[in-house]
């Protein structure tokens, strides 16, 4: 009984959070209905079915969208083992999947150095940053170190 009245506490209480924000504009109507997701979502996370479904996915054998030649197969991009599309940097994609780049390695059985960026995107990104000098100790430490 305690769970379900710190539940509908919780949500009474995100709601009142909700509706205290001055860029809220709601209705009458919209109150009830939000109030009502808001407890639908907490009882939801709020349930133990979340650790096996957690678990079920770790065990779950991942079928690449593409093979790793392919996915290699052009200097200007790489493709998604996930969802097969092209990226020039995998970082933003595999953390909008809820990934790293090691779990995305270890979940398609890649290699330590499969690439997470495109040659050629690694290329244009190494010439700029030498233009602009990173890399290069300062004219003053230079001078000092002879």
């Amino acid at each position: 009984m305690t769970e379900v009245t710190n539940t509908i506490e919780l949500a009474t209480e995100l709601t009142i959070a909700w509706l205290g924000n001055s860029n809220t504009r709601v209705t009458t109507t919209d109150v009830p209905a939000f109030l009502q997701a808001m407890h639908d979502t907490l009882t939801k996370l709020d349930a133990p079915e979340t650790a096996v479904a957690e678990t079920r996915n770790e065990n779950e054998e991942y079928v690449p969208a593409v093979s790793v030649r392919k996915s290699l197969a052009s200097p200007d991009h790489i493709l998604s083992m996930i969802d097969g599309k092209p990226y020039r940097t995998l970082r933003r994609h595999l953390s909008s999947n809820g990934l790293t780049a090691d779990e995305y390695r270890k979940r398609y059985n890649l290699k330590a150095d499969y690439p997470m960026v495109a040659p050629t995107y690694s290329e244009s990104r190494r010439a700029m940053a030498k233009t602009i000098g990173l890399g290069r100790k300062p004219r003053g430490a230079a001078a000092s170190e002879e």
